[in-house]
């Protein structure tokens, strides 16, 4: 389980390990479609809207808590690059305890709140029902949705992003199975596809602690989980920051659908489509950010810097290099991928691939520069300095996405084209100004980019 990172080709690192990376993010955007391909298969419109807005919330959750587990990733794995095992070990228990805690706090506070997050959402009187129904039985299950992504970060602080991928893989074909039980044969609809998700995530953790049980690299005493506020307090300095990153960017997105819906139906739909299909292209971006949380963490606990600082400039090649291709490939097949998710043959479906085209050729910028800052951020992690990647994030939704986005759907009325231009603006002052901050950091620190 257990892989040292910091010695051999950085180039290779790097590869081998955002591949498993990848992979589990494209398992986990598959697993999140299940729910709502199936429920279409067998449930009317009511149920199926009441998945998709209740899917919408769980995500938004769920990337919180990736983001939070983050200090987890960097505190492993700069204890794995010291050769520290005992503090390894130390941080692993009291992650155990902090988020046991954090799980049961935020199952507490959810299932308080589900009828004003519904109501929040403006969901359709018809949907209402379903949807409290699928979040308190999603709201039930948030310790093991939080018990499989600790897990997963814990194995990757360690340099192992092989096993996670099995994880989610196992949760995958256990959630479809589960769904075609639940939703097909029985007919629970709307409870059956949240009791699916729910169970797939508690078998993916039984065989997650199966696995850790059987190979012992980490051996834990009871020592270990004693509650430390030194421990404790370093995770969530990491961890907390991304959080409310990550939380506040999928509040950006939904400001950014709720301008698109009140162009029209069809700019909406166009909108939506389109960021179906950024998000599929944005793994490459995702997999770079935790690929130089976990190498870099461990480079840097060994006290090699320089081989942090050569992880974050391939993962930037790999990143803005895809972002690039991508870019030039969108160009000519911008109307033909938005039309696989819409009948062009119709008058609203024909505007409907238009808009998205444009949308799209704009978004589609936004590719090189994510590709860059996820690679800064995640360096940025790997330093203790999460704030730095909160920053960036935060000033480019406030000073530049949402407001260009605001004001572009404004001033261009008849195209989307400069809407999606304004999303890769923001991404653009984050390169900026992490290009800035990591100038900052290596002048005042001289290669020590972390605090004793």
């Amino acid at each position: 389980m257990e892989k040292n990172l910091t010695t051999g080709s950085v180039f290779k690192n790097v590869v081998l390990f955002s591949l498993p990376y990848l992979l589990s993010y494209f398992l986990q955007t598959l697993y999140g479609m299940a729910d709502l391909f199936i429920i279409g298969q067998f449930e009317g419109v009511a149920s199926t809207t009441a998945v998709s807005i209740g899917s919408q919330v769980m995500h938004m959750i769920t990337v919180m808590i990736v983001g939070l587990s983050m200090g987890t990733t960097v505190s492993v794995g700069q204890a794995v690059g010291a050769g520290d095992r005992k503090q390894a070990a130390h941080n692993i228990g009291n992650t155990v305890i902090l988020f046991l805690v954090v799980s049961i706090a935020l199952t507490a506070i959810l299932l308080s709140l589900v009828h004003p997050i519904v109501v929040a959402m403006s969901t359709p009187t018809d949907a209402v029902s379903g949807t409290i129904t699928y979040l308190t039985i999603c709201f039930i299950g948030i310790p093991f949705i939080t018990s499989y992504n600790i897990i997963s970060s814990i194995f990757r602080g360690l340099g192992d992003s092989k096993s996670p991928m099995c994880f989610i893989a196992t949760a995958c074909a256990a959630n479809i199975a589960l769904d075609y039980l639940f939703m097909g044969v029985l007919h629970l609809g709307p409870a059956g596809a949240a009791l699916g998700t729910t169970l797939s995530q508690a078998i993916s953790v039984v065989v997650s602690l199966t696995v850790i049980l059987k190979r012992r690299s980490i051996v834990l005493k009871k020592s270990d989980f004693k509650p430390c506020r030194a421990v404790m307090g370093k995770i969530l300095g990491i961890g907390i920051p991304i959080a409310f990153q990550d939380g506040l960017i999928q509040v950006a997105f939904i400001i950014i659908t709720i301008i698109a819906n009140q162009r029209g139906l069809n700019d909406a739909a166009a909108v939506g489509i389109v960021e179906k299909v950024i998000s599929f292209l944005f793994l490459v971006p995702s997999s770079m950010l935790s690929t130089v949380s976990a190498l870099g963490a461990q480079n840097i606990g060994a006290g090699k810097p320089e081989r942090a600082i050569q992880t974050l400039r391939y993962a930037v090649m790999l990143a803005a290099g895809f972002g690039v291709l991508a870019s030039i490939a969108i160009q000519f097949t911008a109307e033909g991928i938005v039309s696989l998710f819409t009948d062009p043959s119709t008058a609203d479906g024909a505007a409907v691939v238009r808009f998205g085209g444009q949308y799209l050729r704009g978004y589609i910028f936004d590719c090189i520069f994510a590709g860059i800052h996820f690679s800064f951020s995640g360096f940025f992690c790997a330093c203790r300095k999460s704030g730095l990647s909160f920053l960036h994030n935060i000033l480019a939704i406030v000073l530049m996405r949402v407001p260009g986005v605001y004001v572009t759907s404004k001033l261009f009325p008849a195209t989307l084209l400069p809407m999606g231009l304004a999303t890769a603006a923001g991404s653009l002052l984050s390169v900026v100004i992490c290009l800035i901050a990591f100038g900052v950091i290596r002048r005042k620190s001289t290669l020590v980019l972390v605090e004793e």
